[in-house]
């Protein structure tokens, strides 16, 4: 999985991309529905509990809500700022700050994030079949609404992870390995992508576990592959296509599993 070698840029403010705020902003923007809509869903757990809430019921959900958003804000600062640097970018959203057609940008990206959609689906299916005891809600009225694994799953874990966490592990490694000389190579894309697909797989247990109540084997290794498998798609999409392909394939499969489930 390399970055192509084609969309390589040497600053997110070289001539014809927008200014770094002006991106920070709109990637901000775009993933705070996800904080909304997963806050919302927390609503009817945490009122069913509120006797048991250290604070307040609103300043609960305050303080969840404005944590999510401080943890996207770092995270879209640190794509915006080191993206660029080692290759990764945000074509289409770029494109349409800097005035230019967002037309071919998403044309590049849309088959490739549909076909990793359709793969993510089945997956998701796949998983479904064999998903521990343990993980299956008592009361299917309780699982996680569709809204939530669109805007949350599909939009803002991309920017948390991808956008975020797996630029910010490509510099790293292109800064300790290559001293930043040139491109990195496709073996630090490749360890920067398995690294985010674990690191996202292990921000799920703590869902598992208030779901599940015990993290035993079982269920961290589903959850574990399950979750690593994915990500390691939508890294690759990221790397050789830029975040839009990510989102649109994460969302897709999301989307279309879900008739499934």
């Amino acid at each position: 999985m390399a970055v192509d070698d084609a969309v390589r840029v040497s600053s997110a403010d070289a001539p014809g991309q927008p200014a770094k705020w002006r991106l920070g902003g709109v990637l901000w923007l775009l993933g705070m529905p996800g904080v909304v809509a997963v806050v919302w869903a927390l609503l009817p757990p945490l009122r069913a509990n509120e006797a048991l809430l250290p604070l307040p019921l609103w300043a609960v959900v305050l303080v969840s809500g404005l944590q999510t958003a401080v943890l996207l804000a770092l995270a879209v600062a640190v794509g915006v700022w080191l993206a660029p640097r080692v290759g990764l970018r945000a074509p289409a959203v770029s494109s349409w700050l800097a005035g230019r057609p967002i037309g071919p940008a998403l044309r590049a990206q849309s088959l490739p994030g549909v076909w990793g959609g359709v793969v993510g689906a089945l997956w998701l299916w796949g998983l479904s079949q064999v998903v521990p005891k343990a993980l299956q809600p008592s009361d299917p009225a309780s699982a996680m609404p569709l809204v939530v694994k669109l805007l949350y799953g599909g939009i803002t874990e991309e920017l948390l992870v991808r956008w975020g966490v797996m630029t910010l592990l490509l510099w790293l490694g292109w800064r300790v390995v290559q001293r930043g000389q040139g491109p990195p190579g496709k073996a630090l894309v490749a360890v920067a992508v398995l690294f985010s697909a674990l690191l996202f797989a292990l921000g799920h247990l703590p869902a598992a576990q208030s779901l599940a109540g015990v993290l035993t084997a079982p269920v961290v290794v589903f959850v574990l592959v399950g979750n690593t498998a994915f990500g390691l798609v939508a890294g690759g999409l990221y790397a050789r296509h830029g975040l839009e392909a990510a989102i649109l394939a994460h969302v897709l499969a999301h989307g279309l599993a879900y008739p499934l489930l």
